[in-house]
């Protein structure tokens, strides 16, 4: 027999051995099985910050701290899934990319909100080059990409001022661009777009600007919760990438619908359709941003501009210089899993072993480094996959950890208050009124008022409107009377009639000694709809 023939008898002989081994231990080996496909699967998606899949570890006993550890039901064997080594420091490099990026807001947001585009900055760029690879531009995008020397002073004022913002720009973009791509496909929005990203936020989830804008796209309060985004005390999904990113391309589709033109969409979507009609009635009809863009307010005037020279950079990055750093592998591998309990990003770093600052990148959207427990909601808290199996397999003992600290004398956990929208006031300021006065009127803090309405300082003028999410009713010795809207059933019951703009919360205001909970005792009622017309009665009429 020759060594050909010898080989392939060896290895025909070593796959029935294997086949019968398999056979022996086939239902143990479908669990883990399971699991691994489980874990595959999210390797599989190129785009892993929206990967929503939760890692079934049902089967799983119990997982060491050390690493992934799947074991097997009759608890004899164990099957330890390590993570890739180099995969890990690409992990590695992004979070460090990430957590490095933050501070670059404020830079994009002055220079934008203050840019002069009829200023000159002298940069070794010939016009008719210039002129050359903008037209390129242009016939491969929607945008209106043509050469005038406003835009060329602000694409060599980026290239000059901005140049070390732009280089990184070209990294962080490698771990944001797909998961943008993706959304403006799925609503058939130019891929271009992307850009607005830059000079929006500079790839900061948690960037806010000084009128209160949040997020990588800038929504301000009222516009995201247009878009079904969830703010909160502790939540602001304004800062979350994923539904973000899906409310920004919503939006501007609902403005390139009315305007049928992108770079006005890209106006109206920095300074609001109003000011953009305003502005072409201004200018006698015309439609062309730049025909209109003298009668925009200022910081929308240099806005347009900003994304063109954002794009040409990218573009023509390498022409310039510019090189980012080359990521092989232009993502981490993250997993979520809805929260059971209220629990802070302090136990979750001390039980699962993850940086702090890590758990912040990973979960934007909590304000108060905190994740809330709210019936009828789902938050979730995405990990690494590294450290989603720990957390999954070890749910019980963590929320028993957590539950203890709560019930703690010195518990680490702020309360949850739930603060539904029918509970929001606007308050207007008044003469003599100063932030701490009215802070301590609503039972809140000074910081908290600040946040909700994007104030940078504690300065306040007479007749301004503040929204508050008070804590508490403020003493009735401060409130002023208010008469009681109609009337009474009998002499012995009082009642309400509901009125259009009415809350709970407003009712209860006007009627001392009536709280929220008595109204919904006494009325039946569960939520916080009411529907105008309703009498609701405003004592226990039983006893």
């Amino acid at each position: 027999m020759n060594q050909l023939n010898i080989r392939n008898f060896f290895l025909v002989g070593l796959f029935l051995f294997s086949i019968a081994i398999m056979a022996q231990q086939k239902d143990t080996t479908a669990i883990v099985n399971k699991e691994i496909t489980s874990l595959r699967e999210v390797e599989n998606d190129s785009a892993t910050l929206q990967a929503e899949n939760v890692i079934d570890l049902s089967a799983v006993d119990s997982i060491p701290d050390n690493d992934f550890i799947l074991i097997r039901s009759d608890k004899t064997k164990k099957y330890d899934l390590k993570d890739h080594a180099e995969a890990a420091r690409y992990d590695s490099l992004w979070m460090k990319e990430l957590i490095a990026n933050a501070p670059l807001f404020d830079e994009i947001y002055e220079d934008v909100t203050t840019l002069e585009p009829d200023s000159t900055y002298v940069l070794d760029l010939n016009t008719d080059t210039l002129k050359l690879r903008l037209e390129k531009l242009n016939q491969k995008t929607p945008f209106n990409v043509a050469y005038n020397p406003s835009l060329e002073n602000v694409i060599k004022s980026f290239l000059t001022r901005r140049r070390g913002l732009m280089q990184r720009m070209l990294t962080t973009s490698q771990f944001y661009f797909p998961l943008f791509e993706q959304q403006m496909d799925n609503h058939n929005i130019p891929l271009e777009m992307k850009y607005l990203s830059i000079v929006e936020s500079a790839l900061n989830p948690k960037a806010r600007s000084r009128v209160g804008a949040t997020g990588l796209w800038q929504f301000m309060y009222g516009t995201g919760k247009m878009y079904k985004l969830d703010v909160t005390s502790y939540v602001d999904e304004r800062s979350d990438p994923i539904k973000s990113t899906e409310a920004a391309c919503k939006y501007l589709s609902k403005l390139y619908d009315i305007f049928g033109d992108w770079d006005l969409a890209l106006a109206a979507y920095n300074s609001g359709p109003g000011n953009v009609n305003k502005a072409i009635r201004r200018s006698g009809g015309y439609k062309n941003y730049w025909n209109i863009r003298r009668n925009l307010p200022r910081e929308t005037a240099g806005y347009v501009p900003a994304f063109l020279a954002t794009m040409y950079i990218f573009e023509y990055a390498e022409e310039h210089g510019l090189k980012g750093q080359k990521v092989d592998r232009a993502y981490f591998e993250t997993d979520t899993v809805h929260v059971k309990s209220l629990i802070t990003f302090d136990q979750i770093s001390e039980l699962v072993g993850i940086g702090k600052e890590e758990l912040k990148i990973l979960n934007p959207s909590y304000k108060l480094n905190a994740i809330p427990y709210v019936e009828g909601k789902n938050y979730t808290l995405r990990l690494p996959v590294s450290h989603i199996g720990k957390f999954v397999a070890n749910e019980e003992a963590i929320y028993a950890h957590v539950e203890k600290e709560l019930n703690s004398k010195e518990s680490p956990l702020p309360q949850l208050v739930k603060q539904a929208e029918e509970e929001r006031i606007r308050y207007k300021v008044r003469s003599g009124d100063y932030l701490g006065k009215i802070a301590e009127r609503y039972g809140v803090g000074v910081s908290q008022i600040k946040r909700w309405n994007g104030l940078r300082s504690n300065d306040l003028r007479v007749g301004q409107r503040l929204t508050i999410f008070p804590r508490k009713q403020p003493v009735a010795s401060v409130r002023p009377k208010e008469t009681p809207a109609k009337s009474t059933i009998s002499s012995n019951t009082k009642v309400h009639e509901v009125r259009s703009g009415d809350s709970l919360w407003t009712i209860s205001r006007k009627y001392p000694g009536v709280s929220i909970e008595n109204l919904r005792k006494w009325n039946g009622i569960s939520g916080n709809n009411l529907k105008p017309g309703t009498k609701l009665k405003l004592c226990d009429c039983s006893s």
